[in-house]
């Protein structure tokens, strides 16, 4: 479907939660939907494709000059892009605008990283894996009672240690809660103790708040 903006899937759940699934670099809508299902069995299901090709071929969500080096500008402009597409799936679906969780891999972790920088009222919560810090923001987000996970690779080539570091030290700035889980001796791609922290982490995100 792409009357929205975007070509996607969307898998009404039961719980009332939505999964925003962004794929990594040569995915596409298909490929976190598994994931999603095994993250949250009860959650709406939304996991749009990346607009651009890079070398016409591998989908991202926006363009990147070399490998680490993004094209920032690019970035903004789709960042805001899928924002508007998001807050149109809100209305459209009828989901719970406060109950929205970014699962991001790589690419899709950068963008959804931009989400909270430049929207940080769209998203509920981010489960980043693989994330990069794309760009230091001219203003600190406002992310008070928002929830994020930052699932790093401490050997990852693309965001070393220090820069995971920094993208937490910010996002706790803005006042978000974050969980840093850096998977020892492991670079970029993710393990099972990855998924599993990442299903733990989404379970106490989405749990009944006890009165």
């Amino acid at each position: 479907m792409n009357e929205l903006g975007f070509t996607h899937v969307f898998e009404p759940g039961e719980d009332g939660w939505t999964l925003l699934l962004l794929h990594g670099t040569g995915g596409d809508e298909r490929d976190l939907v598994g994931l999603g299902h095994r993250l949250a069995p009860g959650a709406t299901l939304l996991s749009p494709r990346g607009k651009v090709l890079e070398d016409g071929v591998a989908p991202r969500f926006f363009r990147r000059l070399a490998v680490g080096k993004l094209d920032i500008p690019d970035l903004l402009v789709r960042t805001d892009e899928l924002e508007e597409f998001v807050s149109a799936t809100v209305e459209r679906y009828e989901l719970h605008p406060a109950r929205v969780i970014a699962v991001g891999f790589s690419n899709g972790a950068n963008i959804a990283v931009s989400l909270l920088l430049r929207h940080p009222s769209l998203l509920r919560a981010a489960a980043l894996l693989r994330p990069m810090l794309p760009y230091e923001p001219a203003n600190p987000p406002r992310l008070d009672a928002v929830d994020v996970l930052v699932a790093a690779g401490s050997h990852d080539p693309y965001s070393p240690p220090q820069q995971s570091a920094r993208l937490v030290q910010l996002l706790r700035d803005g006042g978000a809660r974050v969980t840093a889980h850096t998977e020892p001796g492991d670079g970029y791609g993710l393990t099972q103790n990855d998924l599993a922290q990442a299903a733990r982490w989404i379970a106490g995100v989405t749990a009944p708040v006890a009165s």
